[in-house]
């Protein structure tokens, strides 16, 4: 960018606000949402907890470098539209594996209707959960005979098959009541369960071809990763599947808001106007509230017929993610970016890192970060379970993630009153305490909404939680670092750990339960609040920064902006002449 190039501030805040609520709205469609579809394709909860920490590693290492060499190689408006296609296409990739689950609460509701609505003759219906259980039972015709029994008393049932069935001696069913022309319906039925034989005997003989098949292959030791899906079960490969597509999305949406971010900044940054940044943010948190709230307010109003088609429900989070992305492509292609050719920005991050490592108090909030994203991982997974599990549908979940965003929207409303009453250590104290109260109060669910009254508590504990991580960032970062050293508990700290709550988590709830997980990670939080008073208590006081060091400071970490170092050569050179002006005249005289 040239220097007699015009910035027109007023239309980049715009388009910046337009794009972060579009890729917040987006991803509100489907994040909150993803580990309840895993559910339903029949994951486990510690498959759930090793994909969801896998996609948090990925982001937590990809994003900084990705920002990096777009930085670098000057490709950032190639990455962010890259990563848009991308990801919109990866992620509908999800919905091409096939569900092991079984049908929902929603979707037994819907079969519930239909089989009030039903007449009182018997019909023999093929849904994909009896499919699923052909092979391992046979249905058989239970016939209860008595002296005045018809056919129409008849009753069909499922007969589980012991491993010593003969199937040709209870394939033949003999008619003694009834009329005879009423044996042609009991003859389709016969040749139905002679179907349903054929099947298991099919599948049996497939089953001992894919054994020798697999010998072989043994035989031979050239088995590679495909070929031995073959010897997992079903559950294993549906989750090897998963974790690959997951890889491959994460990796093309991690770079999206590093990367947009830094050039945002950057062109603020150039145009004097890097303080009105942040209003991007509740653009972001106000696009997250729409997603979220409207994604679980149209999948609930879904009639029942859609529901029973191909498309299920779910398929309408990701659709609705992929279509936010695609919308976003147009204002990404005008989006103002700049490259700061004159800063290296290789090294801020490892500057932040730096600067919390060298002060004790900044040491004690990156760890309690970290804590926090251990707990917001077990919400974030398994809070929609526990909800499902109660009667909650899509409603209420959207409906109760959408008001704990709100609450957390308002506390810069009275972080003015907040700050007179307790200082920012001890509003990250009492922020955390919140976020444990919260998870203690999920693990007593009793209803769809008993979910709602805790998410006031979201006040305290997000909003008030980076309230003080921001000033705890300003307390510690030198001129010009303190987006490096935000960026060290937004982005390092919360995703670290997200990873290792969401993989500790995953086993702890398969064990123990989602309930015991929820009182579980509440308690040890509350145990670390009620020892980081005590810990802030003792830890030494940062210094202050003297004048010197401030002087000795790089230039290219003095300011972002251009205008200053210019304004101190301009006044440092008139100061200048004017000394060498008045030197000359004691001179004459």
């Amino acid at each position: 960018m040239r220097r007699n190039t015009q910035i027109d501030v007023k239309r980049a805040l715009v388009l910046t606000a337009t794009f972060r609520f579009l890729c917040c709205c987006s991803k509100a469609c489907l994040l909150p949402f993803l580990t309840l579809y895993f559910r339903q394709l029949g994951l486990s909860p510690s498959m759930t907890g090793i994909v969801m920490a896998t996609k948090h590693s990925i982001t937590l290492v990809w994003s900084p470098a990705a920002g990096l060499l777009s930085k670098r190689y000057n490709k950032r408006r190639v990455v962010i539209n890259c990563s848009l296609v991308f990801s919109a296409a990866a992620v509908v990739m999800l919905l091409l594996l096939p569900s092991l689950g079984t049908p929902g609460a929603q979707s037994s509701t819907c079969n519930t209707s239909d089989l009030s609505s039903g007449s009182g003759q018997s019909q023999l219906n093929v849904t994909p959960s009896t499919r699923s259980q052909t092979l391992s039972t046979h249905t058989n015709l239970v016939i209860a005979t008595s002296p005045n029994s018809s056919i129409s008393e008849w009753k069909l049932g499922p007969v589980t098959t012991p491993p010593n069935y003969n199937h040709t001696e209870h394939s033949e069913v003999s008619v003694s009541q009834g009329n005879s022309s009423e044996v042609p319906i009991i003859s389709q039925t016969v040749a139905s369960v002679e179907h349903s034989t054929t099947l298991v005997n099919a599948a049996r003989n497939k089953r001992s071809v894919i054994t020798s098949d697999r010998i072989e292959d043994q035989q031979k030791g050239s088995l590679g990763f495909l070929a031995s899906l073959k010897e997992m079960d079903i559950q294993n490969q549906l989750f090897y599947l998963t974790l690959i597509i997951v890889l491959v999305w994460e990796f093309a949406s991690a770079p999206l808001e590093w990367t947009a971010d830094d050039g945002l900044y950057e062109y603020l940054d150039y145009a004097d106007a890097s303080d009105r940044h942040s209003s991007a943010d509740v653009w972001g948190l106000f696009g997250a509230v729409c997603g979220v709230g409207g994604a679980g307010l149209v999948v609930a109003q879904l009639s029942c017929h859609v529901a029973a088609t191909h498309a299920s429900r779910s398929a309408v989070h990701f659709y609705s993610y992929a279509g936010l992305a695609v919308l976003a492509l147009p204002v990404g292609i005008y989006l103002p970016l700049y490259l700061n050719r004159k800063r290296d920005r290789a090294n801020g991050l490892l500057k932040g890192v730096q600067l919390v490592h060298g002060s004790p108090h900044a040491l004690l909030c990156a760890f309690t970060i970290v804590l926090v994203g251990v707990v917001n991982s077990a919400v974030e997974n398994f809070l929609l379970w526990q909800m499902e599990d109660h009667g909650s549908t899509e409603l209420h979940m959207g409906l109760c993630l959408a008001l704990s965003l709100l609450s957390q929207a308002v506390f810069p409303l009275l972080a003015g009153r907040v700050s007179k009453l307790l200082s920012p250590g001890r509003v990250l104290v009492v922020g955390a305490a919140s976020l444990g109260l919260q998870c203690f109060y999920y693990s007593f669910l009793w209803g769809p909404w008993a979910a709602f009254p805790a998410q006031v508590l979201g006040t305290l504990s997000s909003g008030g939680v980076w309230w003080a991580v921001r000033i705890q960032c300003e307390d510690v970062a030198t001129p010009g670092a303190e987006r490096s050293v935000r960026r060290v508990y937004g982005s390092l700290c919360l995703h670290l750990g997200s990873g290792l709550g969401s993989f500790a988590g995953g086993f702890v709830a398969q064990r123990l339960g989602v309930t015991w997980l929820f009182r579980g990670v509440s308690i040890g939080i509350m145990a670390w609040c009620a020892c980081l008073p005590l810990l802030q208590w003792k830890a030494p006081r940062q210094r202050r920064i003297n004048y010197s060091r401030l002087l000795a400071a790089d230039a290219s970490e003095a300011s972002d902006s251009e205008s200053e170092p210019e304004r101190d050569w301009l006044d440092k050179a008139m100061e200048d002449d004017r000394g060498n002006n008045n030197y000359e005249r004691r001179i004459r005289h």
